[in-house]
């Protein structure tokens, strides 16, 4: 009898360390711990059920930690990335086959937010992972309850737990982060077996079947694309930035030197032009673009995709500096100074693929469109941005018209002025992309005159 309870506490002692020390991915193939356990088992199953049942119940909590490895994500680890996120406007989409994972990443993020986060399980609305029905009533309350959340501004952080597996769904979730200017962030579970069918049919809760698992697969499998992939700036300053720019066309519409210059916009000289009406069309959410893929139509966009270092930045903060603003008959924008870091996120051909003929430093193209002229694309921006750069590397004129906002304003040749800020401008941004509808333009800000109380530039 003292040898039986020697070997149990011997026995319970060693399972105890294992569990302790090694990850549940090393422990599931861990043959020293599988003996452990059936030597436990004989001694207890019988003699001490209530035991041998606290250890089983123990060991088979254990999955809920082998997230660890798969959820090193920017949001939980990298702390500039919390700093930032709490700062920003962020809708995160956790997509993945039931029993994946998604839940536990799902009340990760939402315990690390949680004085600003609100969390939406389609499992609590009871729907359940399925090819949804025509008109998607299954969600009705959990997109009223969004909506509420919002409008109430009852978090700034909204994280959605479903499969979304279906791209109609998707579409209506963008359309929704559009219209409160969220930026997405989709993420998926990096566990071993989320694309296992064969493991996801016992851990799943809704206990669907091998082949109902199947059948979601395929739609899980291929990675979502963006329009374009970018640095997006978070809401606080977003709205400075924004403050800046309007202060910023406000003195150079009434800038003398501007006003004797300005048949390039199609007025005569010494008439007073309204510089925020005419660039009155801005972007949803203020963004550096790195890649445009067009929802991987263009050709590299997956492989851009894949790269190490873009699926390795993926929802991480990037701190942006701004070192001149600009406008020329077509845009208003701002020049962006890249660091070696951000460069690996920027695509080698990013410049030559609007001025093949030219050859400028890695990374010249690196803007914010600030605002357009009527029908002007935003993509424009960069166009004149290098429009800018070709002429200094020539040697071209320019005239030094004084300081206005502070800084230095140079005036080149057809309508295009350069301001250099008297120190660089500092963003908080996120690295994700840009989803929406394939074949639809990213939504504008337009219209209607904002009325911002007026600032210096930063």
């Amino acid at each position: 009898m003292l040898l039986i309870l020697s070997n149990k506490k011997q026995l319970l002692l060693q399972a105890k360390s294992l569990l302790l020390s090694a990850s549940f991915q090393q422990l599931s193939r861990s043959s020293e711990l599988t003996f452990t356990c059936h030597k436990i088992s004989a001694i207890f199953k019988q003699s001490r059920p209530a035991l041998f049942n606290n250890l089983y119940l123990a060991m088979s909590t254990q999955p809920a930690k082998d997230h660890t490895e798969g959820h090193k994500i920017p949001f939980l680890l990298d702390d500039h990335t919390v700093t930032t996120v709490r700062e920003s406007k962020i809708l995160v989409i956790l997509r993945g086959l039931p029993g994946s994972g998604k839940s536990t990443l799902a009340k990760e993020i939402e315990q690390k937010y949680k004085e600003n986060s609100r969390l939406f399980s389609a499992d609590e609305y009871n729907i359940k992972p399925a090819i949804r029905s025509s008109d998607g009533g299954e969600y009705a309350k959990l997109d009223e309850d969004l909506n509420t959340c919002c409008e109430r501004r009852e978090a700034n952080l909204i994280v959605l737990d479903d499969t979304h597996h279906d791209r109609e769904r998707l579409e209506e979730l963008f359309d929704f982060a559009n219209k409160y200017h969220f930026i997405v962030v989709i993420l998926e579970p990096k566990t071993p077996w989320r694309l296992d069918c064969g493991q996801l049919k016992d851990r799943n809760h809704w206990k669907l079947s091998l082949e109902e698992l199947k059948n979601l697969r395929p739609a899980l499998e291929k990675e979502i694309i963006p329009l374009y992939f970018g640095w997006f700036v978070t809401k606080r300053d977003e709205d400075a930035l924004r403050k800046t720019s309007q202060d910023f066309l406000e003195q150079l519409g009434n800038f003398k030197p501007f006003k004797k210059r300005l048949q390039a916009y199609g007025y005569e000289d010494k008439h007073k032009l309204d510089l925020l009406k005419y660039f009155g069309k801005t972007p949803n959410i203020l963004h550096c673009t790195t890649k445009y893929c067009d929802y991987g139509k263009v050709t590299g966009s997956e492989e851009y995709a894949q790269q190490e270092a873009v699926k390795k930045g993926y929802s991480k903060a990037y701190t942006l500096h701004l070192t001149a603003l600009f406008v020329t008959p077509r845009t208003a924008g701002a020049r962006v100074e890249l660091t070696e870091e951000q460069l690996s996120l920027w695509p080698l051909d990013a410049e030559k693929e609007v001025m093949p003929k030219d050859a400028f430093p890695r990374g010249s193209r690196a803007h914010i469109t600030l605002g357009t002229a009527t029908e002007v694309q935003d993509v424009q921006t960069g166009i004149d941005l290098l429009e800018f750069i070709k002429l200094q590397q020539a040697g071209g004129e320019r005239e030094d018209m004084g300081e206005i906002c502070g800084g230095r304003i140079h005036y080149y040749e057809n309508g295009m002025w350069m301001l250099t800020l008297p120190r660089k401008i500092e963003l908080k941004t996120i690295f994700s992309g840009y989803y929406g509808k394939a074949g639809v333009s990213a939504p504008q800000r337009g219209g209607k005159k904002v009325l911002l109380p007026t600032c210096q530039v930063m």
